[in-house]
Formats: structure tokens, C-alpha cells, sequence
């Protein structure tokens, strides 16, 4: 049976509903806890009274969630496993002999096998990797949520909890493509637990990051979520929630938790240019993470619907060269040929402006409306094709569980009959024997070198139509002006991997 909505339960950890928060009682309680001297608030100097009211801190809320979060400590032989979540260690030379700091980090490199500031053999050698993370119990049975790139490559898991007992951990199960592992640990009692917010993160709610980094016990940061939807470019299903609150490494896997005690989403990442925490943390929202966990709990594995094409976003050029009133849906850039839409009559350049039913914002959101579907299932598709919509029903297939290997041909010498085109601020030539027609040379200053054509490329479609000499490409460019288009729209190949990009159509 399912623990993450369950409402009753012997250890569940309680929920904690705050009747306020400190940073909006700040302002009201600065005369009343003496932040103001009596004179500064005399009625001259403030324009109303300020009554004084109650501050209220997070220590009830981690008090009850904490005996819910853990340490996960990984060993593997795999050099990849602990590249993201490993901390260096800090630069000490300058502290004391006795300084406090310098015992913490020895304790830490004797456990770990890094090299501290007092270490003279350095790294531990061998083929033993270790990793730590952190890591939420969602049931009383001892489920343990956390990143897969933390667990994924594990061969031992030990999972340590706020009291320090240690427990040997099972891997359930990992998505790679959301950082999402599933562990199991066995105790003889009932574990305390967290319970996933049934409800969306809303921009400037406040949120407590809970981690238990180095199996030290637990770390507590605070803020509000700054942006939802971030799209980071870790993979098709980016949809993070962005917090304030400082995330550091080790706290990968841990709980982001609602003022009521609820997981609102999985810390997984921080933007650092620095190596160092900046405020700026991705957490994967509960809503992605349910459908998730419950499927490895059930599968140990997570099967998604996949169509077989390759695609992006409707860009406002886009869709003036395709006659669409704004920017909506995906573009199919090309079409796989192992992948179920190669026998589906869906062609490239179509965009797809629906799933079932329902709207499709852009690239992203397709691949989530399709990758939610089960294989084999029919998904009923709405298609924008030659300035009207076609409706297409297509098998979905299984996701391939590897990613193709792709090798990158190296361009062939074009012939020498090139053709200059000032509207697209290109020059190309015959692509010899492969269709299309190659780009010799780009205006560095045009529209054409800002969308990332460059020599070498191969344009083999324009305005809708195969290309198959410069003539071919000149006449395309000819005809969208006819129609009044604003732009031309050309599928170009680079290697093996082909994009739509629209050009604007600039007087010469």
C-alpha cells in the first residue's frame, strides 16, 4: 500500500502549520524587541504606531521533520559517482594548530579518504569510491527517497539517521532522467516519515531546506522559492523549482519542506560559478517526483511513452514563417526512423499543438505530456501542417533505455558554384552528393550568424520545400515573400542532427 498520502500512521511526523513567519514579523516586532531606542520611535520620528507581534521561528517545523531526514553513504568503483556531490576540502592553512575546524576536517578525510590540510598521503587510492548525500524516509516501512546521483551507481548504501543508528540500504530503483533513486532500509520499529505537499510551489512561499550532509546530525537553511519552471538543461523533463534558501553540497537528495512540514520538492542542484553556495538552488517539485517514486516502488524501474522524433520550441520567427497568430507547441525538427511516429504520417516541420487533447506550451511540456503517457498507448496529436491543423492518432513506443551514439561526419568539400543570398545573409553552394545546399559563408553581422548557422551546414529544406540546389533555396526564399511571410523557415543539418531556424526576410 502506498505511504505518500497516508493519514494516519504510528511514527508519521507531525506537521507543523506556523501562524506567521519571522521575516514578516520583523517590521511589527522592532519597537516591542527594542530594535528601536524609545526616542527614535516617538510619534515624531514614526508615522503610525508599530504594536508589537510575535515572532515566530522554524525550530517547531525541524524539530518534527528532522528524525525523517538522512545521511546516504555511497561506495562504488565508479570514478563518475561521487564527481557531484564530493566537497573539497577548504583552505585551512592560515587557522591554528588547535583550531576546532582542522579536528572536523581530519574526522572527515579519516572517514572519507580525502586529503585535508594536515594530510600527507593525500587521496585514498585504490578502486573504492565513497560518496555522501542526503536522503527523506516517505514510510513508516522504511522507504528512503534520494538523487540518483547520489545512489545510481552505488555498490553499498548505508542510510544514517539524525540518532546515528546505521542501516544497510537497497536500491529500489532510479530515473536518471529526473535524479530520482528509490532506497529501502529494514527496522525493527516503525521509521518516522515525511509526507509529499499535495500542492503546486507558488514564487515567494517560504520553504525550509532540511540535509544531513557528512551524517553529522542535520542542517537547516531557510528562504523563499525565488522561480518554478526552471529549465537548467540537465535533460527533457527540467521543471525545477528555484529557491533562495543556501543548498551545499551533501544536501543533494534532501527535502525542501512547506512551513506545514510538507516535501514540496528534492534538492538536486546549485548554480555555483564559484564552487561555492550563491543562493541559488533547484529543488524537483513534488508533483514530478510522486508519479516517480510510486512507479520504482511498484516496478523498480519508470516506462515512459516515447514518439521517436527530434524537436524545438516555436520561436516568434517560427511561427511568422509557419503562419501561426503566436508561439505555441513544438516543432518536429526530424523524425527518427526506429520510432514510432516514422509510420504515423507525422512529417518534419509539423508542429504539434495538442496531446490528447491538451494544449502543448512548447518543447518541453511535449516531451512531459508524452513521456507521461504509457507505451502502446494512443496519443491523439493536433497538427499545425501547411496553415491548417491535422489530426494524427499514434502509437507510442518504450523510451530506449541508452542514448544513440551518434558520430559527427565531418563536412565534404562544396563544389565551387556559390551563390550569395543578402536576405538570409548567407553564401552556399551545391552540397555535392548529399541533399541540400551547403553554407560556405554567413554575414557575421546578420540575423543568420546570431541564430548559430555557420560553414558547413547543410539547409535542406526551405519554406516548407525539399532543397535540392541553390536555385531550389533562392526560389523558397521567392515564395514566402509572395505569401507575405516574415520570415523563411529552413531545416538545417549539422552532422547528423537537424533544427528548424527562421530567418527574417531583410530587404537587400
Amino acid at each position: 500500500m502506498s505511504h505518500f498520502n497516508q493519514t494516519t500512521a504510528p511514527r508519521r511526523v507531525r506537521s507543523v502549520l506556523m501562524a506567521g513567519t519571522a521575516a514578516l514579523a520583523i517590521a511589527g516586532a522592532a519597537t516591542g524587541a527594542g530594535l528601536l531606542s524609545p526616542e527614535y520611535a516617538s510619534a515624531e520620528n514614526v508615522s503610525a504606531k508599530v504594536e508589537p507581534v510575535q515572532a515566530y521561528d522554524f525550530a517547531d517545523l525541524v524539530e518534527a521533520v528532522s528524525p525523517a531526514v538522512v545521511s546516504v553513504v555511497v561506495e562504488g568503483s565508479s570514478a563518475e559517482m561521487v564527481s557531484n556531490d564530493m566537497p573539497g576540502m577548504p583552505d585551512l592553512d592560515g587557522l591554528p594548530k588547535d583550531h576546532p575546524f582542522r579536528k572536523f576536517f581530519k574526522d572527515f578525510e579519516d572517514q572519507f579518504g580525502q586529503g585535508g590540510p594536515d594530510s600527507k598521503k593525500g587521496p585514498r587510492s585504490g578502486p573504492k569510491r565513497m560518496g555522501q548525500g542526503s536522503g527523506f524516509i516517505i514510510s513508516e516501512d522504511g522507504y528512503v527517497v534520494t538523487n540518483n546521483h547520489v545512489a545510481g551507481e552505488a555498490q553499498k548504501i548505508t542510510v544514517t539517521t539524525k540518532d546515528g543508528t546505521e542501516y544497510d540500504a537497497e536500491l529500489i530503483g532510479t530515473d536518471p532522467k529526473t535524479d530520482l533513486a528509490l532506497l529501502k532500509i529494514e527496522s525493527d520499529t516503525d521509521l518516522p516519515y515525511v509526507e509529499f505537499a499535495d500542492h503546486d510551489a507558488r514564487v515567494g512561499q517560504w520553504v525550509v531546506a532540511v540535509g544531513n550532509p557528512f551524517g553529522l546530525g542535520g542542517t537547516v537553511t531557510a528562504g523563499i522559492i525565488s522561480a518554478d519552471g526552471r529549465d537548467i538543461g540537465s535533460g527533457p523533463y527540467d521543471d525545477y523549482i528555484q529557491i533562495d534558501a543556501p543548498v551545499n553540497r551533501g544536501n543533494s537528495g534532501g527535502p525542501t519542506f512547506t512551513v506545514d512540514g510538507k516535501v514540496l520538492g528534492v534538492n538536486t542542484a546549485i548554480f555555483s560559478p564559484s564552487g561555492g553556495n550563491v543562493g541559488i538552488a533547484f529543488a524537483i517539485p513534488a508533483d514530478v517526483a510522486i508519479p516517480v517514486i510510486q512507479e520504482l516502488k511498484e516496478k523498480g524501474t519508470v516506462s515512459r511513452g516515447w514518439l521517436g522524433v527530434q524537436i524545438q520550441p516555436v520561436s516568434q520567427d517560427i511561427a511568422d514563417s509557419l503562419g501561426l497568430d503566436e508561439p505555441q507547441g513544438a516543432i518536429v525538427a526530424s523524425i527518427l526512423g526506429t520510432g514510432p511516429a516514422g509510420d504515423s504520417g507525422i512529417e518534419s516541420g509539423d508542429v504539434i499543438l495538442s496531446v490528447n487533447g491538451k494544449p502543448v506550451e512548447d518543447a518541453r511540456d511535449l516531451a512531459r505530456k508524452i513521456g507521461n503517457l504509457d507505451p502502446d498507448e494512443d496519443a491523439k496529436l493536433e497538427i499545425w501542417r501547411d496553415g491548417e491543423t491535422v489530426d494524427l492518432s499514434v502509437k507510442l513506443g518504450a523510451q530506449p533505455t541508452e542514448k544513440k551514439q551518434v558520430a559527427m561526419v565531418a563536412p565534404e568539400e562544396a563544389p565551387s558554384a556559390e551563390v550569395e543570398n543578402e536576405k538570409l545573409g548567407l553564401v552556399f553552394a551545391p552540397a555535392g552528393d548529399e541533399a541540400g545546399v551547403r553554407v560556405t559563408d554567413v554575414d557575421p553581422d546578420g540575423e543568420a550568424a546570431r541564430k548559430g548557422l555557420r560553414e558547413g551546414d547543410v539547409i535542406v529544406e526551405a519554406g516548407g520545400a525539399e532543397i535540392t540546389d541553390p536555385a531550389d533555396l533562392t526560389k523558397a526564399v521567392e515564395n514566402a515573400e509572395e505569401k507575405g511571410r516574415k520570415a523563411v523557415l529552413l531545416r538545417v543539418k549539422t552532422g547528423d542532427s537537424e533544427r528548424f531556424v527562421a530567418l527574417s526576410l531583410r530587404k537587400a
